[in-house]
């Protein structure tokens, strides 16, 4: 599984982080992915994650 942020959707409003902050990290007013290939163990942290951003800025992809 691989994860990105869509920056143009992103609002910095740092849920993602909340959610998985082995993932996410916030850089200035931006998230950031911290690894692009999401561990085993951090998947269901990252799905949820993706599933809460009000904005919808989070993309997943299934390897």
């Amino acid at each position: 599984m691989r994860v990105s942020i869509i920056d143009d959707l992103c609002t910095g409003c740092g849920l993602c982080i909340d959610t998985c902050a082995d993932l996410f990290d916030m850089e200035e007013s931006t998230v950031i992915v911290k690894m692009e290939v999401v561990p085993p163990e951090d998947e269901d942290c990252c799905k949820e994650a993706a599933e809460n951003c009000p904005m919808e800025a989070i993309k997943i992809e299934e390897d």
